[in-house]
């Protein structure tokens, strides 16, 4: 079962979007400097209960903490915000020293949600957290080794490490503790020693580059990353098994964004359209084991001769006018996000795309086995 949604009737891209904990409320960028916070109303009807247009420039991370119901946002314009609720139900923001000249691209709250990473354009990660006696929120960069355009970011569950990719064609883990509001890190797969900015491990995504890192994603347990590039190849980094690396070179288009949704299994979703489900074998093995989107045209009447003749005539002369794809999503899905359960045990995502639609997508065991019909390995 899909859910299919558009906001005030806009078909304007979705940059990006964000849910509140129970899942009534989300936030979206229309890919502009706006963010716009909608409350669901029924099945499919949503409500517009706030604008935040703090931002100059378009608008390029929202992530919403779920426990403290704080929304961090980031664009272009190098500045992030810390919104809060008021009494009266508006947001307000408080900007945030990020020290930045570059724009700012992702942002990312920790577990806990006592900090945050944002990831930008000047090869650094600001990792940002709110300091009492100034009552501010202030910033530490990392910035060695990265050599370019931070894309995505991901935290380990332990609060501590942060894994990020760049336009470097590396995806690294570092060490995000902040000693002023932590206590000591206790020692992981990666690693024991946890200073800030601590480089725990480096991975290229190709040996002859193979592009962009567009996403990462920390598995539930955090001793995997799964990351995806350019080149539309999938890898898998198990710390706990000597960094061993598992790699799949896919057919399709370049994937925008990636998750676990379970200890073996990952969805991806970008410019083909459509989320995949990917799964991680026994043998470290990586196999498409499902297609979410099993939408196909239909035909508005029975097949004729004539009609037969005419599909014929028509591709002969090239003049095939459909531009319809045979997707849900009619552009790229640049978005994706838990929609329900955990990463441990995922049965709902939620996809935004450049096509204005955002999709909530079922994962439950029913769905993917007829997501898995007629699939050729």
């Amino acid at each position: 079962m899909t859910e299919r949604h558009t906001f005030g009737g806009n078909l304007n891209p979705i940059t990006c979007h964000a849910w509140n904990k129970d899942r009534s409320q989300i936030a979206i960028s229309p890919n502009n400097h706006e963010v716009h916070i909608y409350k669901r109303e029924g099945a499919a009807d949503w409500k517009l209960l706030d604008v935040l247009n703090q931002h100059d420039l378009r608008v390029m991370g929202i992530d919403w903490a779920p426990n403290t119901n704080r929304i961090v946002t980031c664009a272009v314009d190098r500045n992030a915000y810390v919104w809060t609720q008021g009494e009266d139900s508006k947001w307000k923001p408080a900007l945030v020293l990020l020290r930045i000249n570059r724009a700012a691209t992702c942002v990312k709250w920790s577990p806990q949600e006592n900090k945050f990473a944002v990831g930008s354009g000047a090869r650094l990660i600001s990792v940002c957290y709110f300091e009492q006696e100034n009552d501010w929120w202030v910033s530490k960069h990392i910035k060695k080794p990265i050599r370019s355009t931070v894309t995505s970011l991901d935290w380990h569950p332990n609060n501590i490490l942060l894994v990020a990719g760049s336009t470097d064609y590396k995806v690294r883990v570092f060490s995000a503790y902040i000693k002023d509001i932590e206590d000591q890190p206790s020692p992981t797969p990666w690693g024991a020693k946890m200073p800030l900015g601590h480089l725990m491990a480096e991975f290229k995504h190709s040996e002859r580059g193979g592009g962009w890192v567009h996403s990462v994603s920390f598995s539930a347990d955090g001793n995997k990353v799964c990351w995806t590039g350019h080149d539309a190849a999938i890898k898998v980094a198990d710390a706990s098994n000597g960094m061993l690396i598992t790699k799949i070179r896919t057919p399709y288009l370049p994937f925008l964004c990636c998750e676990w949704i379970s200890p073996k299994s990952v969805v991806v979703a970008g410019h083909s359209c459509m989320p995949l489900i990917y799964s991680i074998g026994d043998g470290n093995e990586i196999a498409l084991s499902a297609k979410l989107d099993q939408t196909q045209k239909k035909e508005a009447g029975g097949i004729s001769a004539m009609r037969i003749f005419q599909s014929l005539d028509r591709n002969l002369r090239t003049e095939n006018t459909d531009t319809n794809l045979e997707s849900i999503h009619q552009n790229a899905i640049a978005c994706l996000r838990i929609f329900g359960g955990t990463k441990a045990s995922v049965t709902r995502i939620s996809t935004s795309g450049l096509d204005g639609q955002l999709v909530i997508w079922d994962l439950s065991t029913s769905a993917l086995t007829r997501s898995m019909q007629g699939l050729k390995m």
